[in-house]
């Protein structure tokens, strides 16, 4: 009986320490599986910083942690994922962030036309003040933004001619998202905005349901747009970000390790990406010339002066304390 006891008590020593051994190793601890979706294709910056974030939390949690990255519209448009993300359906995604303005109007102040002198100013504001109080007002409302990353300067494609002045919009069938101050702010440039989702705007140029289109240079060439647009012009009407977001609900019962990991790796991958976009910049306005493209460039000047009224109207809806802060950065 004795022999036995001193059996039961050494096996019952060796599970313990073996399941504190496991449990510190991770083995036991609860695993996540998660997706991450955006629009834009597989050679975009955003997917290339998202893949390399995907491996790199896996490899920090050693392996609790693995996200599956969807491009291309996989998931839904950038409104679909957001709503997913914003009620659990989707744990992450990747996002233009005007077009989170269907939750939070607010979010449209960084699309202010011509708020941005460079890119940089843009950076110092949402990694600042202004970030901070954009990030706060989604909190409520279901999404937690773990960084900033840069969608660019939009510049117009089209069909029909060069643009050089305000006057060269005039009549101009453009695609637009869904987002109000761009569109007003291009029905003052005599634009006829047509909104529609971005995974179906590559058929409407080839089937010229839309004389053109208003992105920046990554996505015009990743999306090869190049295909079916003849003239690019560097017009710099509007600089946004991308919203790196993850459900609110699902970050706030995540394990602080966990959290600090996702949250380092997200400020990691955010460099990662504006690096890319900064490089990529020129050259690709050479590569898209080899492509057949027209380009030219623009005096942003009479722009700025037509879109002035633009400031006017939003003031009020973002608020003085929002505005202030979007004078302060842009000086």
């Amino acid at each position: 009986m004795r022999r036995w006891r001193a059996v039961q008590f050494c096996l019952v020593s060796f599970i313990v320490l073996l399941s504190l051994f496991v449990m510190d190793e991770g083995v036991w601890a609860q695993q996540y599986k998660w997706k991450l979706g955006h629009v834009l294709a597989p050679t975009h910056p955003y997917n290339l910083a998202a893949v390399e974030f995907a491996k790199a939390v896996e490899k920090e949690t050693n392996g609790r942690v693995k996200i599956e990255v969807h491009p291309s519209g996989a998931l839904g448009s950038e409104k679909d994922m957001t709503e997913q993300v914003r009620f659990g359906a989707l744990e992450m995604s990747l996002m233009s962030t005007g077009s989170m303005r269907f939750i939070e109007p607010k979010m449209e102040i960084e699309e202010l036309p011509y708020a941005w002198p460079t890119r940089q100013h843009a950076y110092a504001a949402l990694d600042g003040e202004l970030g901070s109080k954009l990030k706060s007002l989604l909190e409520p409302k279901g999404i937690y933004i773990l960084a900033w990353l840069e969608n660019g300067y939009r510049h117009m494609t089209n069909n029909v001619r060069p643009i050089h002045k305000p006057q060269d919009l005039k009549g101009l069938k453009i695609r637009s998202a869904e987002v109000q101050m761009r569109l007003d702010t291009f029905k003052l440039l005599g634009i006829q905005p047509t909104p529609m989702p971005f995974t179906e705007l590559f058929m409407a140029l080839q089937q010229g349901t839309v004389d053109g289109q208003e992105n920046p240079l990554a996505i015009i060439y990743s999306s090869k747009f190049y295909e079916v647009q003849k003239y690019l012009s560097l017009t710099g009407h509007i600089w946004g970000s991308a919203n790196f977001e993850i459900n609110k609900g699902l970050w706030d019962k995540l394990p602080k390790d966990i959290q600090t990991v996702l949250q380092k790796n997200a400020i990691q991958y955010r460099d990662y990406e504006r690096k890319l976009i900064q490089q990529s910049d020129s050259d690709l306005i050479a590569e898209l010339k080899k492509k057949g493209m027209q380009v030219n460039e623009v005096d942003a000047r009479p722009f700025q002066a037509a879109t002035q009224p633009i400031y006017e109207k939003y003031g009020s809806v973002f608020g003085k304390d929002l505005m202030d802060l979007v004078a302060k950065y842009s000086k």
